[in-house]
């Protein structure tokens, strides 16, 4: 049985670029670009008639801008993840796109290279970022803590919050295993345990729970 393939939205207001992605992706055997929008507006319709799983999603666009636009699909309440692909600063925008729902952040500089694991990441429901991204969301985590020390975070043990820690980063199990010498299937068991005290289903949510609370703030360091 052939394995399902990941349908793909593109909403980008430049059609070189969109038709330039769309042949990149069609050649990967496990994706499929099910549809092009050239606005916020139109990709918000265009998502909730073709259900797409991942909406690739450009921020600079005229009318509605791509912010707007991954909180708008976000409230349609479907499964559809949004990766933001700009060309925008991460540091000014990375945290407003993770707070209106985006489950990722693309240089369209890399793109080429990233895109792809970057679609395939999110459609796991887990959170694609670059490891300075998660430096900053992590320092952030750090800086919270010292302010709040009844904080969500408090509920954690030093082992949890290691395997928080490494999960925010975007390590597998597996990885996470070798560098804390645990067993794949243990670290899973912390994740398990850490994701049930803070109340949360999807390891995407870790990130989200973390703004909603207070615990990350928007803007610098």
């Amino acid at each position: 049985m052939a394995e399902k393939k990941i349908r793909i939205l593109l909403v980008d207001d430049h059609p070189v670029l969109r038709s330039g992605l769309d042949a990149l992706l069609q050649l990967e055997p496990d994706l499929e670009v099910v549809g092009q929008a050239s606005t916020g507006e139109e990709g918000i319709e265009k998502t909730r008639l073709l259900r797409p799983d991942v909406v690739v999603m450009d921020l600079a666009m005229p009318g509605m801008g791509g912010l707007e636009a991954t909180r708008k699909i976000g409230e349609l309440g479907l499964d559809a993840k949004v990766l933001v692909l700009t060309s925008q600063a991460e540091e000014e925008f990375l945290l407003p796109v993770l707070e209106a729902g985006g489950s990722g952040f693309v240089r369209k500089t890399s793109a080429d290279d990233d895109l792809i694991r970057a679609i395939q990441t999110v459609a796991r429901d887990e959170v694609f970022l670059y490891p300075t991204a998660t430096k900053l969301l992590l320092r952030q985590y750090k800086l919270a803590e010292q302010k709040d020390g009844n904080g969500p975070l408090e509920k954690l043990s030093e082992r949890e919050r290691e395997v928080l820690g490494l999960t925010a980063e975007g390590y597998s199990s597996g990885e996470i295993g070798k560098k804390l010498f645990l067993s794949p299937k243990t670290v899973d068991t912390y994740r398990a345990r850490l994701m049930q005290k803070l109340g949360l289903s999807h390891r995407s949510e870790l990130v989200r729970l973390a703004l909603d609370t207070g615990l990350l703030k928007s803007g610098g360091v």
